[in-house]
């Protein structure tokens, strides 16, 4: 049995005050609280962790969701499961999820702590506790100001996993970035399967980064690209390749705005949110469900109760409007969610909210390598721009060829969502970076257009 120190115990209490202040009161407080608790006591997280058994899921993009349902599936198995469903995800943000369990809910079984961590956290959060599987997801270019080249973001992923060498990796097989490395742990394996024929030699496009092979740095060559630098990938030169897999997608049936609908390991599942991406973020959290002894009959029914996360694909009422939030951070994501939008047929309002602040990268560059070109303008009534940035996406639009009638810009987000709300077209999609994100939303709930439980999701700046 563990017994907290008086430090950690008079620390903790401060924290969880605190989070019932802000959260019952104000509807806030995802990081304050265990900012506070982690303050008074460094060695609070280590305590408040003790007897869970931790999963870490990490990776530039995908965190949230693959989190969410990993959460979803054990929960459909009867684990006891906290999380930290917000999305704060550093240090201080995963002391508050611990901070906000009530312990009698988790019942008397072993709990299992399903935590959405970033990349420069995953060390910290391995020396607090000890995990028993990490979660990759994939590694792109992003907010290079704070993580550098996807090789640095890689090297300290590795210092935290180093840590645990017991732990199971739950790796993305298709992103060879996670095959450049040898590691003592137990490895599973999670990817796309090679439809097509073996021989087919693809390349990456020119400007994907991560495509030389980590042992002799030549060309990367592929059997399949599912999108970015993700595929079943080889090396004609040294014959490194992708290793096998243990759970693959073997078809991808529906890829529609709303809806995915596709097979692992030949049993059909589907997803309430559209996008290839977010099927590899299914298949992650299958992989992990299947390693902790969740059934696929399971893992489906779970899939099919998933619920919204906020800013991901969140569909909000504005009137007569449905408003559809989409998180964009870097050029990897931001292209499939541009091909996510190509997949409307119909008629649609395009919104974009810059922002520049830490949290979003301060570099508005990536904007750059967003293929918007590529977008059905013709079928887009109009393009409204806003945020801190909005020059700055404004042009960029302009650039990619947008109808100079067709495009304006409101920089503060009350007039963004009231000119969004005049618009002509009944279907609205809003791409946001994560404080223009967090902003939008807060306007809303001050219209009311966010219910309690859409606002209990919020993740606050504190």
């Amino acid at each position: 049995m563990n017994f907290m120190s008086l430090k950690s115990k008079f620390a903790a209490s401060v924290g969880k005050i605190t989070y019932r202040v802000l959260h019952d009161g104000f509807h806030r407080g995802s990081s304050l609280p265990g900012k506070l608790a982690y303050h008074l006591d460094p060695q609070v997280l280590r305590e408040l962790s003790h007897n869970y058994r931790v999963i870490i899921v990490t990776g530039t993009n995908g965190k949230t969701l693959t989190t969410a349902l990993i959460t979803k599936i054990l929960q459909e198995a009867q684990f006891n499961v906290l999380t930290n469903p917000t999305g704060s995800n550093m240090v201080q943000g995963i002391t508050s999820a611990f901070l906000a369990q009530n312990k009698s809910s988790l019942g008397k079984d072993q709990p299992l702590a399903v935590l959405e961590v970033d990349e420069a956290n995953v060390e910290a959060i391995c020396r607090a506790m000890t995990p028993s599987a990490f979660v990759l997801t994939n590694i792109f270019r992003d907010q290079m100001d704070r993580y550098g080249e996807i090789y640095t973001t890689y090297e300290k992923i590795l210092a935290g996993i180093k840590l645990a060498p017991q732990a199971k990796l739950i790796l993305n097989a298709d992103a060879a970035i996670f095959n450049s490395k040898s590691l003592p742990n137990p490895k599973i394996y999670y990817g796309f399967q090679n439809e097509s024929n073996s021989q087919t030699d693809l390349r990456a496009k020119f400007n994907v980064d991560g495509v030389l092979c980590p042992q002799c740095q030549s060309i990367m060559h592929y059997h399949l690209i599912t999108y970015a630098n993700l595929g079943d990938y080889f090396c004609p030169n040294c014959h490194f390749h992708r290793p096998s897999l243990n759970y693959q997608v073997t078809q991808v049936k529906t890829l529609a705005p709303h809806q995915t609908q596709f097979a692992i390991d030949g049993q059909d599942f589907s997803l309430n949110v559209g996008g290839m991406y977010n099927i590899y973020n299914a298949l992650a959290a299958y992989a992990t469900g299947r390693a902790f002894g969740v059934q696929p009959q399971q893992i489906q029914a779970a899939f099919q109760n998933n619920q919204q996360i906020f800013g991901r694909q969140e569909v909000i009422q504005l009137g007569s409007k449905e408003l559809t939030i989409i998180l964009v951070k870097n050029p990897v994501g931001l292209n499939e969610v541009l091909t996510t939008l190509k997949s409307d047929s119909k008629p649609y309002c395009l919104g974009f909210a810059l922002n520049a602040n830490y949290a979003d990268g301060i570099d508005t560059s990536w904007i750059w390598d967003g293929d918007f070109e590529e977008l059905p303008f013709s079928q887009i009534t109009s393009v409204i721009t806003a945020g801190e940035r909005n020059q700055d996406i404004n042009f960029r639009f302009q650039v990619a060829g947008v109808n100079p009638q067709k495009l304006h810009s409101q920089p503060d987000l009350g007039d963004f969502i009231q000119v969004l709300s005049k618009q002509a077209s009944e279907k609205i999609y809003v791409l946001a970076t994560y404080t223009a994100m967090l902003q939008l939303r807060k306007k809303l709930n001050s219209q009311g257009l966010l219910d309690r439980k859409a606002l209990d999701s919020q993740t606050s700046s504190n």
